[in-house]
């Protein structure tokens, strides 16, 4: 463990080496679902600085008070920090953990190219589980990384840049994961309670009339919370197939763990696909999504599939702390006045619009498609989602609606 020589005198002048080391500690426990930030950083670097970091047992017990807000985290902490700091248990406490055991092997993505292009486009279900290349090829480095190295290294890497089969059900896994980890605040509303912060006066007027207005049973407030609503619309077309089976995981994820979601895929046209990925088999589920997603791999027709949303679902999956959320690359082959009306109403209805766009995150890219830059002006967060780095990168935005 790295800790302060006992022999030190002045904790103040520790140099960069142990501030970088707590450093990435509140790292890993952000990527483990610790609600932890800066302010949080700044007092375990301090605790760093003091004799507690001397001992193990009393460095432990000062993080923990700074990092456990809940009793999940309370209960992980102990592994967590035995794997950083004393190297125990390495191989099952990781940023993200993934369960490759369990994940069906995924097929061979061909790179984009020439080659590629003559090849059929897979259908939806074979780009998620499908079966094809050979499992032992070593020459992608992914293969080769060990623990948690592997899994961050992994969570960094552009999804249309991993074509190990065990690398690709491996990313299906974490992509999971991290769905589970990712959870709304609610918002806050009064609502009588038998306990809570504050005292109700007119109800506790009314419950004591019986006793001659003598306030002996008190009524109280306390704060009721109200989930934000997640409503996603995954483009599958052609131009997405590379990331489509990713974030087909990720929202199975998604729908599995929020109280309030719903998943729609578009192409040439819209598709309602809730029921299907609400299922907890995530082979059936994928079953069923590949019978509802017919024509996956076509083209691009965003401003009609937007139309589509706006007349007929809407009304009945859009409410006022509703966050919409487009997974595209923007690549419209509709007339971009559809896309920019239909933007505009449905800005109109939801709370937030969040676009995130794989292409994001390569170099030189610009948005300079003409659907997405009739929709910039209606967007309230333009975000790549081209790696799970980026996508857990949601998290604090979504926690703040």
């Amino acid at each position: 463990m790295c800790c302060v020589p006992p022999e030190a005198a002045d904790y103040s002048a520790l140099g960069d080496a142990i501030v970088a080391r707590v450093s990435d500690f509140m790292r890993t426990l952000r990527a483990n679902a610790f609600a932890v930030g800066l302010k949080e950083g700044e007092d375990a670097a301090r605790i760093a600085t003091t004799p507690l970091a001397q001992r193990p047992t009393t460095f432990r017990a000062a993080l923990k008070a700074v990092a456990c807000a809940r009793r999940s985290d309370w209960q992980k902490f102990d592994d967590i920090f035995d794997a950083f700091w004393l190297g125990r248990g390495m191989r099952r406490i990781v940023p993200f953990k993934s369960n490759a055991e369990s994940a069906k092997p995924a097929e061979r993505r061909p790179h984009t190219g020439a080659e590629s292009e003559q090849r059929p486009a897979p259908s939806l279900g074979d780009q998620v589980s499908g079966e094809g290349a050979d499992s032992a090829d070593n020459t992608n480095p992914l293969a080769r990384m060990e623990g948690a190295s592997r899994a961050e290294r992994l969570a960094e890497t552009d999804f249309r840049k991993i074509h190990d089969p065990e690398a690709i059900a491996e990313a299906h896994a974490l992509a999971a994961r991290l769905a589970r980890t990712m959870r709304t605040r609610r918002e806050r509303r009064e609502r009588a309670r038998l306990k809570g912060r504050r005292l109700d006066l007119r109800r506790t007027i009314r419950r004591n009339i019986s006793h001659g207005g003598v306030p002996i049973e008190l009524m109280w407030r306390k704060k009721k919370r109200k989930p934000l609503r997640l409503v996603i619309l995954l483009d599958a077309s052609g131009s997405m197939s590379l990331y489509t089976s990713v974030f087909v995981r990720f929202i199975h994820g998604v729908l599995d763990n929020f109280r309030e979601a719903e998943a729609f895929l578009f192409h040439t046209r819209l598709v309602h696909v809730s029921s299907a990925m609400r299922e907890k088999d995530a082979g059936r589920a994928l079953e069923r999504l590949s019978l509802l997603a017919q024509g996956v791999g076509g083209g691009t027709r965003i401003g009609e599939s937007l139309a589509t949303f706006n007349r007929w679902h809407a009304r009945s999956v859009i409410h006022s702390r509703t966050c919409v959320m487009i997974i595209s690359d923007g690549y419209d082959t509709g007339p971009p006045e559809q896309m920019a009306a239909e933007m505009r109403q449905l800005a109109l209805r939801c709370r937030r619009i969040v676009w995130l766009n794989p292409m994001i995150g390569w170099d030189g890219y610009s948005p300079k498609a003409r659907g997405m830059q009739v929709a910039l002006p209606h967007i309230d967060l333009f975000a790549p989602a081209h790696n799970l780095k980026s996508l857990a990168a949601l998290e604090p935005y979504l926690a703040r609606l």
